[in-house]
């Protein structure tokens, strides 16, 4: 493959690279973070403004018809800047399966996030390995019932639908559109200051057309899963990046016993093996994204692959990271701590590094 990005990408990537450039600024993120506000709403406004959050949306849904690799590039760019907005849940978790599996209706959801106006979100963890699905959906006259509980929710309280997949008796996997009302919603520790939430569904009642594209086949949960994996190794990668990118310019202005950090072979090679997890990344990101978007076989495995190192070797080039800043590196007054806490962030939605490691196995032992 080419992992070149072509002209409309990069033309996109320019886009949200400069809109982020100018929405979140260092001042920006202090001032948000004292205020208590779920995320930036002048920064979420501007992206709708500029048609970044319709990118993936279906065209008759008002969107840009746009897939993984293109929302992959969006999400680096908010990775990389670590910007307090609901493009991962809004987008990866919530906009991408209803686009692809939606009735016209529920596909009518998705006008007002292209504005700015909405939030969507998913559901995607559960207490047990990621991608384990244990609530379960019981048909109800004309509607269902729903049993479970979901973890690490984000935006429940703020979204206008959470999406849960739920297993339907007698059937398979079917994803539901659930009003947070409808749920009791607790909120969770969280890394960054996005927040968090446990969802619990006992005996929660929703309609017939809650089901997503009227089917519990499995392909909407899919969409869902796969889609949640890609988004989070994709802001995993801009995390790193940015971090990196922090890291290298304060080597070279440090300086010790008269000399620039960088100077020293020790800092050098500590600051090389940063620069070659982010590039492992790299690769499996965008190798997973575009066989996410070609419908190829080994999308699942290639995805655990960015996922196992979104979840180790980045995480350990994280704390790499904070070690060459010293004391500073653990100062949440210092930007450092945002790349820090995003990172591990991800790495809990991803289920960490011997839960991916484990999945990566056994797709392999399928294949053998």
């Amino acid at each position: 493959m080419d992992f070149n990005l072509d002209e409309t990408q990069q033309e996109i990537k320019k886009l949200a690279a400069g809109l982020l450039e100018r929405e979140a600024t260092r001042e920006r993120l202090e001032a948000f973070e004292k205020s208590g506000a779920a995320y930036d709403t002048v920064t979420w406004k501007a992206l709708a403004q500029a048609g970044l959050l319709g990118l993936v949306l279906p065209e008759d849904a008002g969107g840009a018809g746009l897939g993984p690799v293109e929302l992959a590039v969006v999400l680096r760019e908010v990775g990389l800047k670590v910007a307090p907005v609901p493009v991962y849940a809004s987008l990866a978790l919530a906009a991408v399966p209803i686009g692809l599996h939606g009735t016209a209706e529920q596909k009518a959801l998705l006008g007002p996030l292209t504005e700015g106006e909405a939030v969507l979100t998913g559901a995607y963890r559960e207490v047990g390995p990621a991608g384990e699905i244990a609530t379960t959906a019981r048909r109800d006259g004309d509607g269902f019932v729903l049993d479970g509980v979901k973890t690490f929710v984000p935006y429940a309280r703020e979204a206008s639908r959470i999406l849960v997949p739920a297993r339907v008796e007698g059937e398979g996997v079917g994803v539901f559109l659930v009003e947070p009302s409808a749920a009791a919603i607790t909120a969770q520790p969280s890394a960054t200051s996005e927040p968090l939430s446990r969802v619990a569904l006992d005996g929660a009642r929703v309609g017939p057309d809650a089901l997503l594209g009227g089917a519990a086949d499995g392909a909407a949960w899919d969409a869902l899963r796969r889609s949640a994996v890609a988004g989070a190794v994709a802001l995993a990668s801009g995390v790193i990046e940015g971090a990196l990118a922090l890291t290298t310019e304060y080597v070279k202005t440090r300086e010790q016993f008269e000399r620039a950090l960088a100077q020293f072979q020790a800092v050098t090679m500590q600051i090389g093996d940063v620069y070659i997890a982010k590039r492992a990344l790299d690769v499996a990101v965008w190798a997973g994204v575009w066989r996410l978007g070609e419908g190829a076989a080994d999308t699942d495995e290639v995805l655990a692959v960015a996922a196992y190192n979104a979840c180790d070797p980045v995480v350990q080039a994280l704390y790499t990271c904070q070690h060459l800043h010293g004391g500073i590196g653990l100062d949440v007054t210092y930007p450092l701590h945002r790349y820090f806490a995003w990172g591990k962030q991800c790495a809990h939605m991803l289920g960490g590094a011997e839960e991916t490691l484990d999945s990566l196995g056994a797709l392999v032992a399928q294949e053998a």
